[in-house]
């Protein structure tokens, strides 16, 4: 018995020993990442971007208008193990960008972030179409247009150096994912030749092509928004991925440009995860811009919300009609005004500090989040301008 319980004992001892052995010998983490990155809610017009390339590690606050980036401590996670210097929450000057060095727990591997605090540049007013970039969306070789608004970095020089403003989203990236695309032209939306002056934006509704129909979105209308596409919820929640709007500072009138749409036939509705022809209904376009309140509960709209009518977040909405949607053979002007909700009003203070926001956002397809629509019908997109006091 006691020769039993003596083994019993060594037995125990060699466990523990080689479990210890097996913690000490576990590798150490070689990550080195920024995770999140925060300052106090009150301080932010949105969350902080984080860039994380082989070529570039940044990290980007936007703080309202009253905010002193001379003196701001943001806070940072990273990855486990890892350690950051300056350590999070010291206390820098931001009038010029600062930089971070996050080291690995194993002391192997190190990345330096540039990190910046700035006052929300304002989106442009003018969109004339004529600057993409081509993004490469897969790995068989799919290239979309991305289209990209610049203006002066010198604001008294308008003809010096350019810098990029605004990016404009579109679902192209969920199209690569569906149909695997090549070329931009084959994609819902694109830069095309023959705008009202020089060069513009084309949106055609597409199939996706049998991996769609199987998921239950066998069409994508062409689109594109002022805000971001979430490629991840895009076929989960569909309607959830289009984050419509950007902080805006001024008083909006009107929404004016050129358009040209042609529908196509037959006019085609999803219905139990497959198309069915609508006798007698003809698609239609839609442009249209919404100006809301940013609140925590609803920093963006969505295709759920953007246009709903009792949506309290919404100030007031520049739309084209019920006529205007149904088509334009040659190159039509359009100047809608924007017009106020019942009992809104706008808060210059809120104003001032980015608390509203704006959205502009056209389509080929008026159904076409609903993935309904007239496969073939095209909208052409110019000379826009979002009119402002």
């Amino acid at each position: 018995m006691k020769i039993f319980r003596l083994m019993q004992v060594m037995t125990l001892f060699l466990s523990v020993a080689w479990l210890s052995s097996c913690i000490e010998n576990e590798p150490l983490n070689a990550e080195c990442d920024i995770v999140s990155a925060s300052l106090p809610e009150e301080l932010l017009v949105r969350p902080a971007e984080i860039v994380d390339r082989k070529d570039v590690h940044s990290v980007t606050f936007i703080v309202k208008n009253f905010v002193d980036v001379a003196a701001l401590a943001p806070e940072f996670e990273i990855t486990p193990g890892a350690t950051i210097d300056p350590a999070s929450g010291t206390m820098r000057d931001f009038t010029k960008p600062q930089t971070y060095t996050v080291t690995s727990e194993d002391g192997q591997w190190s990345k330096t972030y540039t990190v910046n605090a700035k006052h929300d540049d304002p989106i442009a007013l003018k969109y004339s179409f004529e600057n993409v970039c081509v993004v490469e969306a897969n790995s068989q070789g799919g290239r979309y247009d991305e289209f990209r608004e610049q203006v002066p970095e010198d604001p008294e020089n308008p003809d010096g150096p350019q810098k990029v403003n605004m990016v404009w989203a579109s679902g192209n990236q969920g199209f690569a994912i569906a149909n695997g695309a090549n070329g931009p032209k084959t994609y819902p939306t694109f830069q095309t030749d023959n705008g009202f002056v020089g060069k513009c934006a084309e949106l055609v509704t597409r199939s996706t092509g049998p991996l769609g129909s199987m998921v239950g979105m066998p069409l994508a209308a062409g689109n594109l928004f002022i805000g971001t596409f979430e490629a991840e919820n895009a076929v989960q929640r569909p309607l959830e991925a289009t984050h419509f709007g950007r902080p805006f500072y001024y008083v909006p009138v009107s929404l004016r440009g050129f358009y040209k749409y042609t529908a196509s036939a037959p006019f085609m509705e999803l219905v139990n995860r497959k198309l069915v022809e609508v006798p007698g209904r003809t698609d239609e376009c839609d442009i249209y811009a919404v100006f809301y309140e940013r609140t925590a509960d609803m920093e963006y709209l969505d295709g759920n919300n953007v246009l709903s009518d009792d949506n309290p977040n919404i100030i007031a909405v520049a739309r084209l009609d019920e006529e205007q949607r149904k088509g334009a053979a040659d190159w039509t002007h359009f100047d809608v005004e924007f017009k106020y909700r019942p009992g809104k009003s706008l808060d210059p203070e809120k104003l001032e500090n980015g608390v509203y926001a704006l959205a502009v956002v056209m389509t080929s397809s008026i159904e076409g989040a609903k993935f309904s629509g007239a496969i073939g019908s095209t909208l052409l997109v110019d000379e826009m301008e979002v009119v402002c006091l």
